[in-house]
């Protein structure tokens, strides 16, 4: 469950949506509803390299029939490898596509396709109102494919509820959410997808009758109908303080990496993650990796900066060479890759 936004470098392919499961009609009951999108929703486990869980246990839902599979950013994006179990128990282990933790959304690829596998249905989430009933399915604290039912409580534009995650455009919602529901999809009455679960607000550390959940149309647009690329890179931007404690030069800031996923374009690059944990002014920050200072020349100083970088990486063709610039050590560095 997402509760401290970092500020990311992400990366990304497009995707194809299959076809679903639900139709528009009304289920006649909510275990009738359950019984008919409960298929398509998986758990997901993000493991390092020795097999080890990194990011809990978290929820996804596919949405095609080539083995495509939405969930939450913060879950899978700095993980060396995957693995999505469906209901009845099949494991299957998959790779990250596409990335966009400003929206905290990912969509990851099945190594293998199990039999019969069937998408859910996406729907058209601007077309949702405040007041509509609806059913989140996901693996709360591990128990998989677990059901809780509740409304739609408020619509919230991009970058007002959420600083940190300021691409998403978020439903609040009273269904029950808690720690392994991220990334598993909200369905409305009729079965559709209409929006993926990212994070709740909570004093006590579960459900409060706050949770946001990212719209079908904002994660349709990030991670199906526009290119973005997966760096594999975890990371957090620099306050100016953290900067000058950072030695970073006069007047500048950067990314401090926490983690670079192994096989990812980041590694590729030569990237270097943290290697300790540090408590400053009481923030837990990863150190020992690399700061990145520019990409393309652009300079990495804020969330506005990162979206310049995202879209000029964009327009790049594939194989075409990435430059950037960091920080190791306290010497400057050229590192230099390919476009995935």
């Amino acid at each position: 469950m997402l509760r401290l936004g970092a500020t990311l470098l992400a990366v990304s392919l497009s995707g194809a949506v299959g076809g679903g499961m639900a139709g528009r009609a009304e289920a006649q009951s909510v275990a009738e509803l359950f019984g008919k999108v409960a298929p398509a929703v998986v758990v997901v486990q993000a493991k390092d390299a020795g097999g080890g869980r990194v990011g809990g246990i978290g929820s996804g839902v596919v949405v095609s029939k080539d083995g495509k599979i939405m969930t939450a950013a913060h879950l899978v994006h700095g993980a060396d490898r995957i693995e999505v179990q469906f209901l009845g128990g099949r494991t299957v282990n998959a790779r990250v596509l596409a990335s966009e933790l400003s929206a905290d959304l990912s969509l990851v690829q099945l190594d293998q396709l199990p039999a019969a596998l069937e998408p859910a249905a996406l729907a058209n989430s601007d077309a949702v109102r405040v007041g509509e009933q609806v059913i989140v399915v996901g693996a709360p604290y591990g128990l998989a494919h677990a059901l809780s039912v509740g409304w739609i409580s408020a619509r919230w534009a991009p970058g007002t509820v959420y600083k940190a995650i300021p691409l998403a455009e978020f439903f609040q919602t009273d269904a029950s959410i808690n720690v392994g529901n991220s990334g598993g999809p909200m369905f409305n009455m009729a079965g559709e997808v209409i929006g993926i679960v990212s994070h709740v607000i909570s004093k006590s550390g579960g459900s409060e009758g706050l949770g946001f959940v990212v719209t079908m149309n904002t994660a349709k647009q990030l991670l199906l109908e526009r290119r973005s690329i997966w760096s594999g890179l975890e990371g957090q931007l620099l306050s100016d303080d953290l900067a000058d404690l950072f030695n970073l030069p006069p007047k500048t800031g950067g990314l401090l990496v926490k983690t670079v996923a192994q096989g990812s374009p980041g590694e590729a690059m030569g990237i270097k993650g943290g290697r300790k944990t540090a408590t400053i002014d009481g923030q837990p920050l990863v150190v020992g990796g690399d700061i990145i200072l520019d990409v393309l020349g652009i300079a990495v100083t804020t969330a506005a900066d990162l979206a310049r970088i995202r879209e000029r990486t964009s327009r790049l063709a594939r194989g075409a060479p990435v430059t950037l610039t960091v920080l190791r050590a306290g010497r400057q560095m050229k590192l230099t890759g390919k476009m995935p």
